[in-house]
C-alpha cells in the first residue's frame, strides 16, 4: 500500500476518533451520502492523478526554465 494513502487514512481516522473523544463537531457531513461523496471525491482525486502522471509530458518544449525561456526562444 502507498504510504500517502496509509498516512491519509491513519490522519482521518486520528482527526475522526479526536473529535469523537472529545466532543467536538466532526468537519465530515453526519450522513452516509455526504461521507460517500467525500469518498468518491477523494478516490476520483487519486485516481486521476495516478493516470495523469502515467503518461508523458507533451508540451515540455513550452516550459520555461529557471530564466522563463522556451527551447523555441533559445534557438530563434
Amino acid at each position: 500500500m502507498n504510504w500517502k494513502l496509509m498516512m491519509g487514512l491513519l490522519l482521518g481516522l486520528g482527526i475522526g476518533f479526536g473529535c469523537r473523544w472529545l466532543g467536538v463537531p466532526s468537519p465530515a457531513p453526519p450522513v452516509l451520502v455526504g461521507a460517500l461523496l467525500v469518498v468518491a471525491m477523494t478516490s476520483g482525486y487519486t485516481l486521476t492523478d495516478r493516470l495523469l502522471a502515467s503518461r508523458p509530458a507533451r508540451n515540455h518544449v513550452n516550459c520555461g526554465g529557471p530564466t522563463g525561456e522556451t527551447s523555441q526562444e533559445t534557438s530563434s
